[in-house]
């Protein structure tokens, strides 16, 4: 289960020892499965959804018209220390228990901490009284461990295109792509920043940029699974992220220093799809088994530096944003105004 999860993240393919992990987890029962992967997922879900909002701008000076820009950004959202782990209590299962989490037992009320994907290499061990057996769940992937800095990296490039009376559109689009034999990316994302001090009479003419921006992010995942008995078996991982802000820059010589505060609205989806017979018997057991949704809103702030040496730009920004979720993003682009 631990790499049928992350595939949705590292755009990995599902390995075929998932199938052990799938079976153990849905004889428990669908509700129970859910609980489970819900809490295990839920800060993925959200740190996608933030990061999905990143890297749309590094100034709030729109394009002369027909100015263009291309911009790669790496948004490092990070993952608090409340969300390494979810509680649990034994009562709240229909069909399983708790019996460690790392040989650590339940405490005397039922209840245990159990990692997420971002928590410690610590596997849980599940006990099913209907069948009398026994399994691990999955361990977290320890990102600090892993990768350095407890944060999930989330890269994303724009266009910007300069239009007539201060508007600048931004594009993001990835066609879809096949990765590998069993799995489909694609993403869209459009843009729209507008110049607002041109209407302000008594500061139109002053030294700053003022701007207002809307930007809508969806992406789409798909990965066929054929982990086990059945038919139409797939895995989807969607999320979609809208931005409202309004932003304001300084030009010094040849640094920007902007800011943004502003509004976030976004939810991502992870589900597996189609008819699974777990007990290969010939008979479809459970149909479309996962559907969860979580959703990552919330105000959010930003402040920025850009440096610009001829048509290269160098930028980095701070965005506090909601249950701590605060990003650090750093990108480079090619800008002709």
């Amino acid at each position: 289960m631990r790499k049928l999860l992350v595939c949705f993240f590292c755009v990995a393919a599902v390995g075929a020892n998932a199938q052990d992990d799938l079976n153990d987890l849905l004889k428990g029962s669908l509700s129970d499965a859910n609980k489970l992967i819900e809490g295990y997922t839920a800060p993925a879900l959200k740190a996608f959804g933030y990061g999905l909002n990143q890297g749309w701008y590094n100034t709030a000076k729109p394009h002369k018209t027909l100015g263009v820009d291309l911009t790669i950004s790496v948004s490092a959202v990070s993952i608090p220390n409340s969300d390494l782990f979810f509680k649990v209590n034994n009562n709240q299962f229909s069909n399983l228990e708790v019996l460690s989490v790392g040989g650590v037992p339940p405490d005397n009320s039922g209840n245990s901490n159990l990692p997420t994907i971002f928590g410690p290499d610590t596997k849980p061990t599940f006990y099913i009284p209907s069948t009398d057996e026994s399994f691990e769940g999955p361990g977290g992937i320890d990102l600090k461990k892993e990768i350095g800095i407890q944060a999930m990296p989330v890269p994303i490039a724009n266009l910007g295109i300069g239009l007539p009376k201060g508007f600048d559109l931004k594009l993001r689009f990835v066609p879809t792509l096949q990765l590998g034999d069993d799995s489909e990316f694609n993403l869209f994302g459009i843009g729209v920043m507008h110049d607002v001090k041109q209407y302000i009479p008594g500061i139109k003419n002053l030294p700053f940029d003022l701007s207002g921006f809307v930007g809508y992010t969806k992406m789409k995942l798909n990965v066929d699974l054929n982990v086990q008995s059945g038919s139409n078996q797939r895995a989807v991982f969607e999320s979609s992220a809208t931005t409202i802000q309004g932003l304001i820059s300084k030009k010094i010589s040849v640094l920007t220093f902007y800011g943004g505060i502003g509004y976030n609205l976004a939810n991502t989806k992870i589900a597996m799809l189609g008819a699974y017979d777990l007990d290969e018997d010939g008979q479809t057991d459970v149909t479309d088994p996962i559907n969860l949704k979580v959703d990552a809103n919330g105000l959010r702030t930003t402040l920025g530096m850009r440096l610009k040496l001829a048509v290269i730009t160098l930028h980095g920004d701070y965005t506090i944003q909601k249950s701590n979720y605060n990003t650090i993003t750093v990108g480079f682009g090619i800008n002709v105004r």
